[in-house]
């Protein structure tokens, strides 16, 4: 018997991933996080750890019975998921050695390959060419797939042995100290960096005159660990719920949102996001039904929602850079922004068909 499919769940990890790129492409002219129109599109990350959480449930609870090996699921996972992230960095080198505007001082041809190379593995960087401070300069988005492999490693390792009681413990501590950083910090909007901002331009700009940034990378196990395997909980539970126009009105709640305006209790809004209304979301979306338009709609936008998020970022740079040392007028940076989100959506579809779908069918002929 095959397992039922969850189409409203693409179709929402590909409203979140296009909400990511509006969120970044509003940051370049509003960095600070309490102007930014989009205050709380960074939750977006959270969003697609308890989608993972969820789906990785789904996709392989049931297969370690049948005798799928641990070396099989990294197998597995890594094919699904490396291949773009190589391409990634192979855009963002090329986008980083052509970007004009970038800072030439930070810029030694050394660095620049260790920082290739590391890019290939998704580990940390240990050097900087870009001056933000970024464990993953040349493609930012991959600090969060960095998390996303250690999550597969946890659930691999001890998630898929545990009792329903002994993930709820696991769930209600994480969301505990999701909470209190959360609220120290006044929002979750970091976890990408591991050390101080070296460029006094990006620092100046981002984080106000004199200011140097600082190391966040420990955060970003902290975003991880919670919404992952609450996803994974929320799977096992099997609680689902079911309302009519599931897929658009889990959309418009998380444009809302993500939306949401910038308060001092900021921190408790970010946590509520991922501790009630995210899961209620998955829930609302596994638990709806599609067909038609609609479901054609959620598997294009679901096929599209990783490539897009880790292909986008390397042209952001150049954008962001563009706007702070041009400082091109209103109505340029609009026709701009408007064409990047459409060349990013065609990106991301030619990215998919030309090459990460071949790519993992011929691993998948070849190794598994």
């Amino acid at each position: 018997m095959s397992k039922p499919h969850y189409p409203i769940l693409d179709g929402l990890r590909g409203t979140a991933a296009l909400l990511v790129v509006i969120f970044h492409l509003l940051e370049a002219k509003f960095p600070e996080l309490p102007k930014h129109p989009m205050h709380h599109g960074y939750l977006a990350v959270d969003f697609f750890y308890l989608l993972s959480g969820f789906v990785v449930g789904y996709a392989y609870d049931d297969r370690w019975a049948k005798g799928m090996t641990v070396g099989q699921f990294f197998k597995i996972r890594l094919f699904r998921l490396h291949p773009l992230v190589i391409l990634g960095t192979i855009v963002g080198a090329i986008c980083f050695w052509l970007d004009p505007y970038k800072d030439m001082q930070l810029v030694n041809i050394g660095k620049f390959v260790a920082v290739i190379l590391f890019g290939f593995t998704l580990l940390p960087a240990t050097t900087d060419v870009r001056g933000w401070g970024e464990t993953h300069p040349l493609d930012g988005p991959c600090w969060s797939l960095l998390q996303e492999y250690l999550a597969n490693f946890l659930y691999a390792i001890v998630g898929r042995k545990l009792s329903k009681t002994g993930l709820w413990v696991l769930v209600i501590i994480s969301a505990v100290v999701l909470t209190v950083v959360s609220v120290d910090h006044g929002d979750l909007g970091t976890g990408w960096g591991y050390m101080k901002i070296k460029s006094a331009f990006i620092a100046d700009w981002f984080y106000g005159k004199g200011s140097e940034g600082y190391p966040n990378i420990w955060v970003a196990p902290v975003r991880m660990m919670f919404p992952f395997f609450a996803g994974l909980l929320l799977f096992r539970t099997g609680k689902l719920i079911r309302i009519p126009m599931a897929y658009t009105l889990c959309s418009l709640l998380l444009a809302v949102l993500f939306f949401f305006p910038y308060y001092s209790w900021n921190g408790y809004f970010d946590a509520l996001c991922i501790i009630i209304f995210f899961p209620l979301v998955v829930a609302a979306g596994a638990g709806g039904q599609i067909a038609g338009r609609w479901a054609t709609l959620c598997k294009f936008s679901g096929d599209i929602s990783y490539p897009i998020y880790i292909m986008h970022y390397p042209f952001i740079y150049v954008y962001m850079f563009w706007i702070a040392k041009a400082k091109p007028e209103p109505v340029a940076v609009i026709a701009v922004a408007v064409g990047l989100f459409f060349f990013f959506i065609l990106l991301a579809y030619a990215a998919l068909k030309l090459y990460d779908e071949p790519v993992r069918k011929w691993l998948k002929a070849k190794f598994v």
